[in-house]
């Protein structure tokens, strides 16, 4: 708007009645009533918010301990794991010295036989392989009483001349005697 027309009151109409402007005192009581009821709403909306302020940092804090309890948690973890391999290889040392020590303690079964990467394993392969010793042991014995060979040389006896034709009977007839 140009300067001039804003210093320009409005001119009031001379044949119409003044208007009043000011409230009634109902319309003040209403006011006064509604903006009580803004105060109270504003108070209750302050106080939620102070609520949830309050609510939040308690959370805050709750997931601060948390991190640091998924931290320690960690931690725990990783000693834990290194401490199982500490022990799995002192477990494979100890089973590897243990199978050394069954070989050593069994010299009629070959040592390709007894195997195992458990403590079990090589004890269930040294039974087997007792048993398998054991039983070709025997069959060992039972042939070996079953050929008996007689002791010292067998005794001399004369040429069996069955079978042989003349010119051979005449061969070792003239074959010089030892």
């Amino acid at each position: 708007m140009p300067p001039e027309e804003e210093k320009k009151e409005p001119q009031q109409d001379s044949q119409a009645p003044p208007t009043n402007t000011a409230p009634t005192p109902a319309e003040l009581e209403a006011i006064k009533a509604q903006l009580e009821e803004e105060r109270k709403a504003k108070a209750a909306a302050e106080a939620a918010l102070a609520s949830k302020d309050a609510r939040i940092a308690e959370m805050q804090g709750q997931l601060d301990g948390l991190r640091v309890s998924i931290s320690e948690a960690k931690e725990g973890s990783e000693a834990a794991a290194a401490e199982l391999t500490l022990a799995k290889q002192a477990e494979s040392k100890a089973t590897s010295k243990y199978l050394d020590a069954v070989k050593l303690a069994n010299p009629t079964i070959p040592g390709d036989v007894i195997t195992g990467s458990t403590i079990e394993e090589i004890d269930a392969s040294l039974a087997k392989a007792s048993t398998i010793a054991g039983a070709v042991k025997a069959n060992l014995e039972a042939e070996a009483k079953e050929a008996k060979v007689p002791a010292g040389a067998p005794p001399r006896a004369e040429i069996s001349l069955e079978g042989l034709s003349p010119r051979e009977k005449i061969a070792a007839g003239i074959k010089p005697k030892e």
